[in-house]
């Protein structure tokens, strides 16, 4: 039962104050027609409004159920408004870029209906009005009658107790109105109608009780109710409101979803595609500005990052048993010693650096533990892992390669034998030239970080070398290999050379023929792996071993019986790559040294050499007492190839780039600190570091111009996001009648807040990804002009992760920038929306 007692209702204009409803008494039967008359400003529509909990009360009291609202708070009038009423306006006030099913949906999405149970009801209730064709059409599809009836079933659709109707058939034609009358009473016959009109022909016809008012007080009741003649029992329960018909407790508190929110607002932005889609571009330019700073920048610092990784992949930190301070001589050669010297400018002073640079030249060889320092590598590798590109030991093992025929004698591949043939032909005064050039090798270690590998090369033919017994031969960017190369793998005759040797030192011109090789040529080629300890056999008269490296017979047999060695693969350096770990020649697997080291410590010279190391294998006579060689154990050794995989002769460690050098040279740092605090100072290891003086503050450059810049153009993706507030804003104004529709059929303020806040979420989302597309297209032209002007290919790369930042970002902009304009939606008087046109 709806009950008012002694409201009053007074509006306060600056000083003025007029009082719209003078203490009206009233009771209402749970089923009856009521209609209210009375001329304009007497007050109808504001009672209409104040039953309806659209209007606050000045005083006096509204009863409902037996419930006093005077206590009542904002989320206990949203609940009545969902539950309790329905209101039915003269001007229909439906949500026009909603369909009418949608429009007629928006009551119980508030009451949290599910979509599926949503959407039955709402046709149920489209149905009773005549309307179950027209769901889907928008309402200015539709004529004047068939809105105000598609009003009444969004009215309806809630089961509502008490229905509201300000004026229903003020806009319609006579035999429409009579349609819509006759629908409202027959829906009076189990709920209460309240109706304000100003046609009285319509109120006698069909009320079944006329209210007169008359400035703000009522005249005449013709059927005035007490609330004593109907068996009426009223629920005063404070937390909930009771349907009158089920019996069932209705929910207090309703609740607009988000998603819910997002749709009206998406449905609103799609009426104005060419103002949204301006919109969203206006904010997208700083998106796109930012976007393109951080493409580049992206991309010119991965550039430097592969620069730095290929280039630190030439030029290790490099740890040998014995070494010198490298990086300390070429600095004082360079006069880069820190000083702090201030003189004056009037005269030109010497900067000594002679005695530096003798004394670097001359110091004592250091001697590296590398064994202990690999065990604590190895430890301790989870603390350096993600700073290392990849880690080569090598060892005192000389590496014997032949080739597979030996038809015509035996050929040694590796050491090179090419200069050796040259310079045999005419021994050169310049013994340190001639030994140079003999030692230079084409057979260099690959790199195990496949990774850097595909960064670095593209493989052309094969596969990648798995096995101890496989490489690699490496071309350049051209498919071509030098032909000092080729005659080291035996493609050509080494034989040649000496002919080439001979003609230019008579001053004859020798040209060499240019040769070509199929894919599977090279990869048919195959070698022959000699032990160094075949190179010797046993003199069993002498009992000594003998250097049989030159007995053709001897090493035919032993080239025979060798393993082979094979091409798995042909690579080639990547144009992208700035630098490459192995340039030209053939490479081979971590695996081969390891496996050589094996079968050598296998050999019977090796075990007979360690089980008397006292005694020379090669001389059968104590080393301290050969006095016809200065041979010695470590000498042998190395002839030999001796070694154990956990006392390597060099550690070359790769690192990532600069930043990871520093790390890694920490580290070692902290391992000498650790030595030395035991007691162990012959452990601590030095080091060469040969970009040690190169400079890492190109990447750090790069990033303080790339962070200015951003700097600046988020000035522009600032101003934007207030833009979209002030549009915002507009868009607040244009729908104040739609704020006035969700208030009254029960969304709170907070609702409404969150209609405006989905809207502008949606234009920052639009900008956000708008800005991202455009920047996309934008890169494709962008890495075009760099490539032609710096053949630095793709330099323009928007990372993903960045590019969903910058989303999340104008999400955030548009939406704190549309905080306001939402606010003030949400506080707005609802009686006033309702009104605006």
């Amino acid at each position: 039962m709806l009950e008012l007692n002694g409201i009053r209702k007074t509006y306060v204009t600056g000083t003025t104050s007029v009082e719209a409803l003078k203490g009206i008494d009233l009771k209402f039967r749970d089923s009856e027609f009521v209609s209210i008359l009375g001329q304009s400003g007497c007050g109808k529509t504001t009672l209409l409004n104040i039953i309806g909990g659209l209007d606050k009360y000045t005083s006096g009291d509204l009863k409902i159920n037996g419930r006093s609202t005077k206590d009542f708070k904002d989320r206990d009038w949203d609940a009545y408004r969902n539950n309790s009423i329905g209101f039915v306006f003269q001007s229909y006030n439906l949500i026009p870029h909603q369909t009418v099913l949608s429009n007629v949906e928006l009551a119980l999405t508030l009451s949290g209906v599910s979509k599926a149970e949503r959407r039955q009801r709402a046709t149920e209730a489209l149905e009773k009005v005549g309307l179950k064709e027209q769901i889907h059409k928008k309402p200015n599809q539709m004529s004047g009658g068939q809105m105000q009836r598609v009003a009444i079933a969004r009215a309806l659709v809630n089961d509502p107790d008490i229905l509201l109707a300000d004026e229903p058939t003020g806009a319609l034609d006579t035999q429409t109105s009579i349609q819509i009358m006759d629908l409202l009473k027959e829906i009076s016959k189990d709920r209460l109608i309240i109706m304000v009109t100003h046609n009285p022909e319509l109120a006698t016809q069909y009320s079944t009780r006329i209210i007169r008012l008359l400035d703000g007080t009522i005249t005449d009741d013709s059927n005035p109710y007490n609330g004593e003649d109907d068996n009426i029992t009223t629920k005063t329960d404070e937390d909930s409101l009771t349907d009158k018909k089920s019996g069932k407790t209705k929910k207090k508190k309703t609740s607009m979803s988000f998603f819910t929110a997002l749709s009206l607002s998406l449905n609103n932005l799609m009426t104005k595609k060419t103002r949204t889609i301006l919109t969203a571009f206006a904010g997208s330019i700083g998106i796109i500005g930012i976007a393109l700073i951080l493409s580049i920048s992206n991309g010119i610092q991965n550039y430097i990052d592969r620069v730095q990784r290929d280039t630190l992949s030439s030029y290790p930190i490099q740890l040998q048993k014995e070494s010198v301070d490298v990086s300390s001589m070429i600095e004082n050669m360079m006069g880069n010693k820190d000083k702090n010297v201030d003189h004056d400018k009037d005269k030109i002073y010497s900067n000594n650096i002679m005695t530096d640079m003798v004394n670097s030249m001359v110091a004592e060889v250091n001697s590296n533990n590398l064994k202990a320092f690999k065990s604590y590598l190895e430890n301790h590798k989870c603390d350096v892992d993600g700073y290392i590109s990849d880690i080569q030991y090598s060892y005192d093992v000389p590496l014997y390669i032949y080739s597979t025929d030996t038809s015509d004698g035996v050929t040694q591949l590796n050491p090179s034998s090419v200069m050796e043939n040259m310079y045999g032909m005419s021994v050169s005064g310049d013994g340190m030239m001639s030994a140079g050039m003999q030692n230079t090798s084409v057979w260099s270690r690959l790199f195990d970080n496949r990774q850097m590998l595909d960064e670095q090369y593209d493989l052309i033919a094969g596969s990648w070398a798995d096995n101890y017994n496989e490489v690699m031969l490496v071309v350049d960017e051209n498919n071509e290999i030098d032909d000092y190369t080729l005659y080291s793998l035996g493609f050509k005759d080494p034989a040649e050379v000496k002919k080439i040797f001979k003609n230019v030192m008579a001053g004859n011109s020798y040209e060499t023929e240019e040769t070509q090789y199929t894919y599977d040529e090279v990869l048919d080629k195959k070698f022959k792996l000699v032990l160094p300890t075949d190179l010797y056999r046993y003199n069993d008269t002498l009992g000594i071993w003998e250097d049989a490296s030159h007995d053709d017979e001897y090493m035919t047999t032993v080239v025979n019986n060798a393993e082979e060695v094979k091409i798995a693969g042909i690579i080639r350096k990547n144009p992208d790559a700035a630098s490459v770990s192995v340039s030209s020649g053939v490479a081979y697997t971590k695996d081969l040294m390891p496996h050589i080291i094996d079968k050598v410590n296998e050999t019977q010279i090796v075990k007979q050499q360690l089980a008397d190391p006292e005694k020379d294998v090669f001389t059968g006579m104590s080393f301290d007492n050969d006095k016809t060689s200065i041979s010695t154990l470590e000498n042998n050794k190395s002839l030999l190839g001796i070694a154990s995989e956990d006392n390597p002769s060099e550690i070359d460690i790769y690192a990532k780039d600069f930043d990871s050098k520093e790390k890694l040279q920490d580290f070692i740092k902290n391992y000498n600190d650790e030595v030395t605090a035991d007691g162990r100072d012959e452990d601590t290891i030095s080091y060469t570091d040969y970009v040690g003086i190169l400079m890492s503050s190109v990447s750090t450059i790069i990033t303080a111009i790339s962070s200015v810049l951003i700097a600046f153009v988020a000035i522009s993706l600032i101003v934007s996001s207030i833009m979209i507030g002030i549009i915002t804003y507009i868009s607040v104004l244009e729908r104040t009648k739609e704020i006035g529709v969700l208030r009254s059929i029960g969304a709170s303020k907070k609702d409404v807040s969150r209609v405006f806040n989905a809207e502008t979420l949606i234009e920052g989302f639009v900008s956000g990804a708008m800005g991202i597309i455009i920047t996309l297209i934008l890169c494709i032209p962008a890495n075009a002009v760099i490539k032609n002007v710096t053949d630095i290919s793709n330099v323009a790369q928007l990372p993903v992760a960045g590019a969903v930042i910058l989303v999340i970002i104008s999400m955030l902009l548009t939406t704190i920038a549309g905080l306001i304009p939402a606010k003030m939606a949400a506080k707005k008087d609802p009686v006033v929306a309702l009104r605006t046109e």
